[in-house]
């Protein structure tokens, strides 16, 4: 007697994921630090701070990452990622191409700048090799060797994904708290268990400054976090340093 035969299922049985679904998971996918944009390179300052004994502990962490989330380059981020996904939705490259400009051009010190632009080259170009996509593409062209600010490739990528403005800022600005976090696991100041205690007390904050973001007016853009800034020029002459800012 022949043997049972076991029903099989193969992927291409499997039903095609929704767009919601293709959004989620580029959203996870692009966000990860196992990404190639070389995010773990990056202190945004918090290097400096550390050594000058700025920043010491978990509160300290903790208020350093509120302040460049709300006020200072997180804010900056969050308009240039809104202004870019409005760009793309609509297919206006010239608004992209300006958005883009304003996030490299607002940047107070080298290091931001380097951080910045950086990343997005890298972002746009892992995003377009894994993820064609002819908007971005056309974009791409159209910089001429500009460098891309990583919170305008974000944007521009995520409304080509159709993932929402809300869920891309909320995102983007959760990512770069992580980030902050781990360099300051990195720096010694926290362990990993008070790293997610201040992951987790940052919610809130993040919440507000994507909230913000999605709301605020062109006449409302900038930062005023001049710690943090001050950080990040002492950190281009730091005679030891673990990270490029």
């Amino acid at each position: 007697m022949p043997a049972p035969r076991m029903a099989m299922s193969t992927i291409t049985n499997n039903p095609s994921p929704t767009s919601r679904e293709r959004g989620l998971y580029r959203l996870l996918a692009w966000l990860s630090p196992g990404f190639p944009v070389g995010a773990f390179g990056y202190s945004h300052g918090l290097e400096a701070a550390v050594e000058s004994g700025a920043v010491q502990d978990r509160a300290g962490l903790e208020g350093w990452i509120a302040a460049v989330a709300a006020r200072g380059g997180g804010r900056i981020d969050a308009d240039i990622l809104r202004d870019a996904h409005r760009a793309a939705a609509a297919a206006d490259l010239g608004a992209l191409l300006d958005a883009n400009r304003r996030g490299i051009a607002h940047r107070a010190a080298a290091e931001m700048a380097l951080e910045a632009s950086a990343q997005g080259n890298a972002f746009l170009a892992t995003c377009r090799a894994a993820w064609p996509d002819r908007f971005l593409d056309r974009w791409a062209a159209a910089l001429g060797g500009e460098p891309a600010c990583y919170a305008a490739a974000f944007g521009a990528a995520a409304a080509s994904a159709a993932i929402p403005l809300a869920e891309a800022l909320a995102g983007y600005l959760q990512a770069m708290a992580a980030n902050l976090i781990s360099a300051g696991l990195r720096l010694g100041i926290v362990g990993q268990t008070d790293g997610q205690r201040v992951l987790a007390a940052l919610e809130p904050v993040v919440a507000a400054a994507a909230a913000g973001a999605a709301t605020r007016g062109a006449a409302e853009f900038g930062g005023a976090a001049f710690a943090v800034d001050l950080a990040s020029m002492a950190h281009e002459t730091q005679y030891t340093r673990l990270f490029r800012s």
